[in-house]
């Protein structure tokens, strides 16, 4: 027997057996699905939801985690229309699937099947697209997989030509809040599309701009807002309606503020928005900040930082208790920086619980709360029931304020590793800003672990960047000789990046790691000249010195590193 088909025999009796220790079936239902399957042969998923003992969104989740098979959850899906076009709707009914997302660059096209063991329908798929495309499964249930063929199917689903359908058409407004039949109003896609059309371009948050006669729509992307295109006015209030009918906001109030959550399947894993709207002069303007779980964390390593700069942050994690601090403005990949730490930290034998506001990617063993307003549970009040907790390492969103500080340099002092953010212009800015807080100096020395500074830069697009020679007031701001024989780079732009110049993104970093010389000089007040001094000789290295390196490196580009870090302090 094989091992597909011996784990295929084995599948019902550890569902059922998962089922029961979830508490999600009782088991006298299991029994009476043993029973039925006795008879008629039926997989048990299939019984059990016959029966009516768990709903079909239930086994899909349970079946994916027995199978280890990532599952995906179509009624909150997104198709491509390129994987649509790969598979017609007469083959895909045919074989029981659904085409959800096509990757030309890995030439691989990901299906939704309710058996992602059935080889045989696996052979027919791979004989139909061609051997050449790398077919993979993920796990969807029966109905949903028959409801999504006749959803997805015959329908516009680029931006441009649900436009078309719209402008020729009328707008049915109830539809925009049915729970079925969405595909049928093509604003309803239009959404979709946008938001599926941002994530495929890899940006950080969608900006739905209303202005007078229009709405415009701008993505960040690599930390540049980009407009993407403009919509006529009488567009707006269907999309406000839509998105708010998405994030479970309240579609009647328009002057307040108000934030949701959108989690939806693009391209064959859950992308979750985290949705802002608030009243402008011309309507209420709405952003989204696109959340993808895949990549929020990533291995420490491979965030890009040198040897000496990984050597440093590995001493101060070993450290058992203190107080790590990210600093550096919104945007600049302090939360990123924070996960990855976690998540190398993160192990059987130690507590990680975090307090964070809101929970932005899921972390497995870590116990992650979110600060509450409405259960009046803010960040001073929410360490003080964490430290209840037996925690080893906390991790608090951010300190804004003196009872945030001071409850969190307690923890430090009382045995816990204690990791957050601080809103400073750079790592030794954190000193003053924690004594403009209200936290005593003595408090601050030996306790603080130490200090992270960054900021994020665009990547130079490695197809069409240009080399240069610097010229003198450039040398200034790299500390280069006169004359030296030294190459910088420009972007330009070509098909690879889009026309930017630039590709991805990465961090500047600066690490200040504390010792007795320097909690010295923190408890007798020392300025930050004083400080600054004390750092550098023992080999800290500045934001606009790693800068400078990565420009002289060719990473990226002199006028990038400008745009996010001040040169001129090294003129």
């Amino acid at each position: 027997m094989s091992e597909i088909e011996q784990r295929q025999a084995e599948k019902p009796r550890r569902l059922g057996e998962r089922l029961v220790a979830a508490g999600i079936v009782s088991g006298d239902q299991l029994r009476i699905a043993l029973t039925e399957q006795d008879h008629d042969g039926e997989p048990l998923g299939r019984i059990l939801i016959r029966l009516g003992f768990v709903t079909e969104a239930v086994m899909r989740e349970q079946l994916g985690e027995a199978l280890g098979q990532e599952s995906i959850e179509l009624a909150h899906a997104v198709p491509e229309r390129e994987a649509l076009a790969r598979i017609p709707k007469e083959q895909a009914k045919r074989f029981g699937i659904v085409p959800i997302s096509w990757r030309p660059d890995e030439q691989a096209l990901y299906i939704a099947m309710a058996d992602t063991f059935n080889l045989v329908t696996l052979d027919r798929v791979r004989a139909y697209v061609g051997s050449a495309i790398e077919i993979r499964t993920l796990l969807a249930g029966e109905v949903e997989i028959e409801e999504a063929t006749d959803r997805f199917y015959g329908y516009e689903l680029s931006v441009d030509g649900i436009l078309h359908e719209i402008e020729t058409g009328e707008i049915d407004y109830a539809s925009l809040n049915a729970e079925s039949g969405e595909y049928s109003q093509p604003l309803v896609r239009l959404v979709d599309a946008i938001l599926a059309d941002a994530v495929k371009r890899d940006a950080s948050d969608i900006h739905f701009e209303p202005e007078e006669g229009f709405v415009r729509i701008r993505y960040r992307i690599d930390g540049v807002l980009r407009q993407i295109r403009s919509l006529h006015a009488h567009f707006w209030s269907p999309i406000a309606v839509r998105l708010k009918v998405m994030s479970d906001m309240n579609i009647a109030e328009t002057r307040a503020p108000q934030d949701g959550r959108i989690s939806l399947s693009i391209g064959g894993h859950v992308i979750d928005f985290r949705v802002s709207a608030v009243r402008t002069t011309h309507g209420e303007n709405i952003v989204l900040r696109v959340l993808d779980r895949h990549k929020g964390i990533l291995p420490l390593p491979s965030l890009g930082f040198d040897d000496a700069t990984m050597d440093t942050l590995d001493l101060m994690m070993s450290r058992p208790e203190g107080i790590i601090l990210v600093t550096g403005p919104t945007g600049s990949g302090k939360t990123t920086t924070l996960y990855s730490i976690l998540n190398q930290l993160n192990q059987e034998s130690v507590n990680i619980v975090t307090l964070e506001d809101p929970v932005e990617y899921p972390m497995p063993m870590v116990r992650q709360s979110a600060v509450n307003e409405a259960a009046k549970l803010d960040f001073a009040s929410g360490i003080r029931s964490l430290m209840r907790q037996d925690p080893d390492i906390m991790l608090i969103g951010e300190i804004r304020d003196e009872p945030t500080a001071s409850m969190a340099f307690r923890a430090a002092m009382t045995g816990h590793q204690v990791y957050s953010t601080l809103h400073t212009n750079s790592a030794l800015g954190a000193i003053p800003r924690l004594l403009d807080i209200g936290i005593l100096p003595d408090v601050i020395a030996g306790n603080m672990i130490g200090v992270m500074g960054q900021r994020l830069v665009r990547r130079l697009c490695d197809h069409c960047k240009t080399p240069y020679t610097p010229d003198a007031p450039e040398r200034r701001l790299l500390a280069l000789e006169p004359h030296g024989d030294h190459t910088l780079y420009r972007a330009v732009g070509c098909a690879h990046c889009d026309g930017r110049g630039y590709r991805g993104r990465f961090a500047l970093l600066e690490v200040l790691r504390m010792d007795a010389d320097l909690d010295d000089l923190i408890a007798r007040r020392s300025t930050l000249k004083e400080l600054a001094g004390a750092a550098q000789e023992k080999g800290f290295q500045t934001l606009a010195a790693d800068g400078a390196r990565h420009a002289l490196e060719g990473t990226t580009s002199l006028e990038e590193v400008a745009r996010v870090v001040d040169l001129t302090s090294r003129v």
